[in-house]
């Protein structure tokens, strides 16, 4: 791997001789595969790993894997069964059940593709509230999707830049900034990011996530949390901005519970409680976190949460097709059915965000008819008695996310029917009688007819 001489000079510097030749090699080294399981849907199965190698110790969800199967064609990767994640960055998980005990609201500020975000979800307690956010509109619509995927209620997902947040007057008890970066961690398995790569774009990327962590600290209440991560090396970035942090904003710094067969390496300037993933030393890829607390007593939001509105005649009777207390609200045909516990969030969040998802988009109004959404198909507050349930095998499922014409059997009733790969919603169809009509979302369709002939497993599931 040729590295910038100018990365290569500054690393060895910083880091020593010894652990800069441990990055060197690898660097050099493949990339280990890693993939977390969703526990909001693979709860109750007995899941297999047949690519298992070994679990990632900092996250009880976690599973190396011996390979790098083809995951696009997976059918319960599209169910939200699991995701692939790179190991470092299930960190988040530990490091927030060892801080978070009571429900919270959180934000995680530059969430795309969604990673963190699923992590933080998984880990949250029941009654806290996600919302998930991504400047860039077309990473925003991946958030979405991953968010939707991952098939938890309590969510928001927003496409805003960290200064619209102040005028919606949220306070969060917790802040997830992992800031855009140099990218240096990214080097063995992005080539572009060796190119991109120079101390001008180290330098640049150091004064825009302090410029996001400045816009964003009035919107974390008094006493809350900042967790600050980057997937980059240089302490400019890393050791330097936390130094910042405390300094400026007088933020105190929290020590994480690590065991030493991590090796996970501390700070490189200083005695500050930091955390570093480095590729040769940690099986992982580079990650740098820390976790901060803001000084002062927690204080009430500065705007009063509104009620829910009185259930609109449009919406009344699908109460039936979700578990929990929700709010139905209808807004140009598109009826979403938010958690009324937090809707006064919601409405407050409306009010001065691009909200792009929220709660549970249950469906369409059509004619008579409601097209059911992707998003209830996914959703674990989907009721089981719901609709009609059709399970189906493999190819037919990859014709389903291919967006293909899908074949009922013939007894097959008429209407929409929920089809299922491995016990696991995977969308709806309308059965016509001669075919069913498919009902995925287009945006969302395996778009290559490419049909695999190694293993695309990387799990199964089996009735517990």
């Amino acid at each position: 791997m040729n590295l910038p001489h100018d990365f290569e000079q500054q690393t060895q510097a910083l880091m020593g001789e010894e652990l800069f030749q441990t990055l060197r090699k690898g660097l050099e080294e493949t990339p280990p595969a890693s993939i977390r399981l969703n526990p909001l849907k693979t709860a109750g199965h007995k899941v297999s790993i047949p690519l298992a190698d070994g679990r990632v110790p900092w996250c009880e969800q976690g599973m190396y894997l011996q390979s790098r199967p083809n995951f696009t064609f997976d059918p319960l990767l599209h169910s939200g069964a699991y995701y692939v994640q790179e190991a470092g960055s299930m960190f988040l998980d530990h490091v927030m059940r060892q801080y978070v005990h009571h429900p919270v609201t959180m934000l995680d500020l530059c969430a795309a593709p969604g990673g963190k975000s699923t992590v933080a979800r998984a880990a949250l307690p029941a009654g806290s509230v996600l919302f998930s956010n991504e400047p860039i509109h077309v990473r925003a619509n991946v958030l979405a999707e991953n968010i939707q995927k991952f098939g938890h209620p309590d969510c928001i997902v927003t496409n805003n830049y960290p200064r619209d947040y102040c005028k919606a007057g949220i306070l969060f008890d917790v802040v997830l900034a992992d800031v855009p970066c140099s990218g240096e961690g990214m080097f063995r398995k992005d080539e572009g990011a060796i190119s991109e790569w120079s101390m001008q774009n180290v330098a640049q990327c150091q004064a825009l996530q302090l410029d996001i962590i400045r816009d964003i600290w009035p919107c974390l209440r008094p006493g809350g949390l900042l967790i600050y991560s980057t997937c980059t090396f240089n302490s400019r970035e890393d050791e330097e901005n936390v130094n910042t942090i405390i300094a400026e904003l007088g933020a105190e710094i929290l020590p994480v519970a690590i065991e030493d067969g991590w090796n996970i390496t501390g700070s490189l300037l200083d005695e500050r409680p930091v955390y570093r993933f480095i590729p040769g030393k940690t099986r992982s890829e580079g990650l740098f976190m820390a976790v901060l607390r803001k000084p002062g007593e927690a204080e009430e939001a500065g705007k009063k949460p509104q009620k829910a509105p009185r259930k609109s005649d449009a919406v009344k009777g699908m109460e039936h097709w979700l578990q929990g207390d929700f709010t139905f609200l209808e807004n140009k045909g598109l009826i979403r059915a938010i958690p009324t516990v937090w809707y006064g969030v919601y409405a407050m969040a409306v009010k001065a965000l691009k909200v792009i998802h929220a709660g549970v988009a249950i469906g369409t109004q059509k004619g008579r008819d409601i097209i059911p959404d992707q998003s209830l198909a996914l959703s674990i507050a989907l009721r089981e008695d719901a609709f009609l349930r059709i399970e189906i095998d493999e190819f037919t499922a990859l014709a389903y996310l291919r967006k293909e014409a899908i074949m009922l059997p013939a007894e097959a009733p008429r209407g929409f029917v929920l089809l299922t790969y491995q016990q696991l919603p995977l969308g709806f169809v309308k059965n016509i009688g001669n075919r069913a009509n498919n009902l995925y979302p287009q945006e969302w369709r395996i778009k290559s007819s490419h049909i695999p002939e190694e293993n695309t497993h990387a799990i199964c599931l089996h009735d517990d």
